[in-house]
């Protein structure tokens, strides 16, 4: 996936932004699946991307960062999920926002925060300067947090797994921790329990999601 745009009439309309946040194996990618299937059918205009990605520059960067033969140091791998976005917000989001376009990111500054600022040890408030230099100040409207236990999101792994996913269990458990500590410390966080049936899990995800924003998710539909 590298951008995808599921389109409709959406001038006069404003930008919004929401970035979908979880440990391994918390379902985002299948609930952003989900959420675009839903939004299609109802016509409304959105984009899904994903970080690192979503441009030439961020593809290539993703295959080296998730790329489990490619040892790299812990501020390597933060420069380089930083750069990806820096070409993420200019190229896509930005572009997007000012189109008046609804943006779904799978991914976007908390896992920073939560894996290289915290889990990585290299210091939160350091990663945010470096974030926002790399965003230019933007941030998301809401950041979605699809909680779930550290162990019971391993055991979901299915397939090869991927150089963070092949980390050892108490670096997925620091993970979730730092989650759980920035969704009380950081604004705009809607925290969404993602353990239980996945159709379950998608309901209360739709209904925080309308809540919110029911002009972009109709309650109800």
């Amino acid at each position: 996936m590298e951008v995808e745009a599921h389109v409709t009439d959406a001038v006069g309309t404003s930008g919004l932004f929401i970035a979908f946040e979880g440990g391994e194996g918390a379902g985002k990618s299948t609930h952003l699946r989900r959420l675009t299937e839903r939004l299609d059918r109802l016509g409304v205009a959105h984009l899904l991307v994903r970080e690192p990605g979503g441009t030439p520059a961020g593809e290539r960067i993703r295959q080296i960062v998730l790329d489990p033969t490619t040892p790299i140091f812990a501020e390597t791998e933060l420069l380089l999920y930083l750069a990806s976005r820096a070409e993420f917000v200019n190229r896509v989001v930005r572009p997007a926002l000012e189109r008046g376009e609804l943006v779904l990111a799978d991914r976007f500054e908390m896992s920073t925060y939560a894996y290289q600022g915290l889990a990585r040890g290299l210091g939160l408030d350091r990663v945010k300067d470096l974030n926002a230099f790399a965003t230019g100040g933007l941030k998301p409207d809401g950041t979605v947090l699809l909680a779930l236990d550290a162990d019971v999101g391993r055991g979901r792994q299915r397939g090869q797994a991927d150089r963070l996913e092949q980390e050892h269990a108490e670096f997925h458990r620091a993970v979730a921790r730092a989650y759980a500590a920035l969704a009380e410390s950081e604004p705009g966080v809607i925290t969404i329990d993602s353990d239980g049936p996945l159709e379950e899990v998608q309901e209360r995800l739709w209904t925080a999601l309308s809540a919110n924003w029911p002009d972009r998710f109709p309650p109800g539909a």
